[in-house]
């Protein structure tokens, strides 16, 4: 009787200590903490965090001097059974503090993980929306710039020849039409994109007619691989717009894409000349966007260089493909 008695005891308080254990290490890790995360008053935690540290030590001393006079006590401790209850709460309090900091810092270790991760994870959301937003800035200095442009020669071909006129008007009508329903998405198939620089292409030739010598080759091995829309763009319209021309000569743009395994090279070259240079205030915005984007979508996995002579200026891409 004697056994099931102490059995029963030492049950009760093994229950008691793993729910006062529990209540407490719940209130320090997931109420306390959190909330000193959120406001960053880790200084504040560590505080509240000694009190309950204490509070945990003299709870579990307290629950051990209630059942100090059972059978337990008096086996498991009988040099004890005559100390001063109120000494041999202190000496169990300043026994229980270092497994109160165990517990406790444990139960607070798993929390602060949960919470990091949680931190990070929203963290890496906003980053990657402030990345979107950079994105689209850069994307929307493109469709504007390149719609007045060609809407501005429309609108003079309509005075001087019409048939010609209507082509480009097709034309762009085709870059329109992509910019509007493809280039929202994060990659587009490399087939699509291509098919947009040379309708692009098309059209500045078209605009330019026997005043420049456009030459473009491409070698597109696999047009399933994506690539981030309208990236090439304005290397196509700087070299348009900034090209230079000669008296009594021709100027000239000439490209070339290659796509060998997952890697596109990119290279277009135009006629420069300082003398003749128009002067413009945008003057470098185009290689500014693309360089910022490749920075952004493609970070350590392309390579761009420009080179700048006394006849010709030439920017070359190489990006690896998804």
């Amino acid at each position: 009787m004697i056994e099931d008695y102490d059995f029963s005891i030492a049950t009760i308080q093994a229950i008691l200590v793993l729910i006062c254990s529990a209540v407490l290490a719940h209130i320090l890790s997931d109420v306390i903490l959190p909330k000193a995360l959120k406001q960053n008053k880790m200084s504040s935690f560590a505080v509240q965090s000694v009190v309950v540290v204490l509070l945990l030590a003299f709870c579990l001393s307290l629950i051990y001097i209630v059942f100090s006079d059972s059978v337990i006590r008096r086996k498991a401790y009988p040099e004890e059974a005559d100390v001063d209850s109120l000494h041999f709460l202190w000496s169990r309090f300043y026994g229980n503090i270092p497994s109160a900091i165990l517990i406790c810092g444990t139960a607070c270790g798993l929390r602060f993980y949960q919470e990091h991760n949680v931190i990070e994870r929203n963290h890496a959301q906003l980053q990657q929306v402030h990345l979107e937003a950079q994105i689209k800035i850069l994307q929307d200095q493109i469709n504007p710039h390149l719609m007045f442009n060609v809407l501005n020669h429309i609108h003079i071909l309509m005075q001087s020849n019409v048939q010609l006129a209507s082509v480009l008007l097709v034309q762009f009508s085709d870059i329109l039409r992509y910019q509007l329903y493809e280039c929202n998405k994060e990659y587009v198939p490399l087939h699509l994109e291509i098919k947009y620089l040379k309708d692009l292409i098309a059209v500045e030739k078209t605009r330019w007619g026997n005043e420049l010598e456009v030459k473009s080759k491409w070698n597109i091995e696999d047009g399933q691989l994506q690539i981030v829309p309208l990236l090439l763009v304005p290397l196509i319209e700087n070299a348009f717009k900034h090209v230079s021309r000669l008296p009594n000569q021709k100027g000239f743009v000439h490209l070339s894409c290659e796509q060998i395994n997952k890697q596109l090279n990119f290279r277009i070259e135009n006629s420069y000349t300082e003398q003749y240079k128009i002067p413009s205030k945008s003057q470098g915005l185009g290689l500014e966007n693309v360089k910022k984007r490749l920075t952004i979508q493609y970070p350590e996995k392309h390579q761009f260089n420009i080179n700048k002579t006394d006849s010709d200026f030439t920017v070359t891409v190489t990006l690896d493909l998804k």
